[in-house]
């Protein structure tokens, strides 16, 4: 059983910075290709951030540069560091996972809510 807890959200004023955080358990899932993604009201989940098996992480156009994604394997922990934070940054953001570094997402954490203010 594979399980994912976000944690990091909140409240932020336009500019700053947050960091979120998805620790990982279980097993049947790759961990080096695990990815943020985020869903806004009205609007559809979206990727946001990937870890990719070879080569450089995935970013959305509108947070490279500003966002970085990161693992730490000794900790079965993600991050997803965010900064010059933009209202329109403001979703619930997901963890997510694969079943191998090629598969489709199909395990997701239950979300953690990231709201900026102007």
């Amino acid at each position: 059983q594979v399980q994912l807890v976000e944690s990091g959200g909140g409240l932020v004023q336009a500019g700053g910075s947050l960091r979120l955080s998805c620790i990982a358990s279980g097993s049947g899932f790759s961990r080096n290709t695990m990815g943020w993604y985020r869903q806004a009201p009205g609007n559809q989940r979206e990727l946001v951030a990937a870890l990719t098996i070879p080569g450089s992480p995935n970013y959305a156009d509108s947070v490279k540069g500003r966002f970085t994604i990161s693992t730490d394997n000794a900790k079965n922990t993600v991050y997803l560091q965010m900064n010059s934070l933009k209202p329109e940054d403001t979703a619930v953001y997901y963890c997510a996972a694969r079943r191998n570094w090629a598969g489709a997402y199909v395990y997701w954490g239950q979300g953690t809510q990231v709201t900026v203010s102007s």
